[in-house]
């Protein structure tokens, strides 16, 4: 990265018992491009200045409109904020920081609404910040030679796509025992959508990721298993792609005994590629004709996507953060090398962005609508009028 320094970072959300604020933290600091120096982590200001100094950050705020208008005024003000809330705040805040100069880092889905997702694309590219949103497990090595050897030919014409995601901690109604997780997860309002906004979302960017396929048409069968709840927890979506190729998605969270089962088959002409999360150090490729071969992290032979995304010597396992933390990173360098007023590295424009995210809440959206309708729909995006691809 050009700057001399870490980049001066803030966040909102990720306060006391926030799974994900951690993570996002810890990525964050993983590579040391950044540094955590303000924050509101709590919509009560006391919680919140209060969880800043278990952090050992400096300036704690009630509100993000008060830290966005106060960070913005400083000389020292932070220059990337990650976004950590519940999804329905992730617009509002996000836009408080955009519209004041100051890139961000985002948790998905984007927004709950595709208007708000235009707002937010056209704001980045009028505002001239970087804009990056964790789906996370793009970030993963194998997923990206996945990429590459569809890029590079090896996979033929990609004819069949199969992306799984299921998890079985929504079995039971968690939310009525008042698991805070569970309680804003399964509120209409809050999360927007349920099974298919929180997981589905991340089996369709992976699936979009690796074989860089535009969705057409999608027919939809969602379902609420767990008595009582007011959203999603189950779906099973048929995927028909630009070009003709077709695939199929499914995800659930209500698939009782599993953990973080994300899988994704890529099947062309000439072989068929298979990842899965719980496993990720791995990808396996059967070609049509000879022997199974299975790619392993680590190894200079590698695409060098693949190898920039690698910390350690093969046979030392990376994940989880890991993979979140290449999100980060990339971002992080992008931005340091906008702010020095340099081109960014290619490599390092790898990261999930804006207009990707907008893309997200349109699957979402879009799948819930042929759920009503009990059949097939027009699934093709159309950008905003402020689209530019690559924020």
């Amino acid at each position: 990265m050009p700057l001399s320094r870490p980049l001066r970072a803030g966040q909102v959300g990720g306060g006391p018992g926030a799974f994900i604020g951690d993570v996002h933290r810890r990525a964050m600091r993983m590579d040391g491009l950044a540094t955590l120096v303000a924050g509101v982590f709590s919509s009560d200001p006391d919680r919140s200045r209060a969880h800043a100094k278990t952090l050992g950050v400096e300036r704690a705020y009630g509100s993000f409109e008060e830290m966005a208008e106060a960070e913005s005024q400083r000389e020292d003000g932070i220059e990337v904020v990650s976004i950590v809330t519940p999804n329905w705040l992730h617009a509002p805040a996000a836009m408080a920081f955009i519209e004041r100069g100051i890139s961000v880092v985002c948790d998905k889905p984007m927004t709950t609404t595709l208007e708000d997702a235009h707002a937010l694309v056209e704001a980045v590219h009028r505002n001239g910040v970087t804009f990056a949103l964790t789906h996370n497990y793009t970030g993963y090595p194998m997923v990206k030679q996945a990429r590459a050897l569809v890029e590079d030919g090896t996979l033929g014409e990609v004819r069949k796509v199969v992306a799984e995601y299921s998890q079985g901690w929504l079995s039971q109604p968690i939310e009525q025992e008042g698991m805070k997780q569970a309680v804003w997860r399964t509120d209409p309002k809050k999360a927007g959508a349920g099974a298919l906004g929180d997981i589905g979302s991340h089996a369709e960017n992976l699936a979009a990721y690796v074989t860089g396929l535009e969705l057409d048409r999608i027919c939809a069968d969602v379902r609420t298993f767990v008595g009582g709840r007011a959203i999603d927890d189950d779906a099973n979506v048929l995927l028909r792609y630009q070009g003709g190729a077709g695939g199929v998605l499914h995800c659930s969270q209500i698939a009782a005994g599993l953990e973080n089962d994300l899988r994704l088959r890529v099947s062309g002409t000439k072989g068929t590629l298979t990842w899965r999360q719980e496993h990720p150090n791995e990808l396996t490729f059967n070609p049509l004709e000879g022997t199974e071969r299975v790619y392993r992290r680590g190894h200079d032979d590698l695409s060098a996507a693949a190898q920039h995304a690698s910390r350690l010597p093969p046979g030392h396992p990376e994940a989880f953060n890991e993979a979140f933390a290449n999100v980060y990173s990339n971002a992080l360098r992008t931005i340091g090398a906008r702010l020095s007023g340099e081109e960014p590295d290619p490599l390092d424009l790898d990261f999930p962005t804006v207009e990707d995210g907008a893309k997200g809440v349109h699957f979402i959206l879009t799948a819930l609508e042929s759920g009503r309708q009990e059949g097939w729909v027009d699934a093709s995006y159309v950008p905003s009028a402020g689209y530019r691809q690559g924020a």
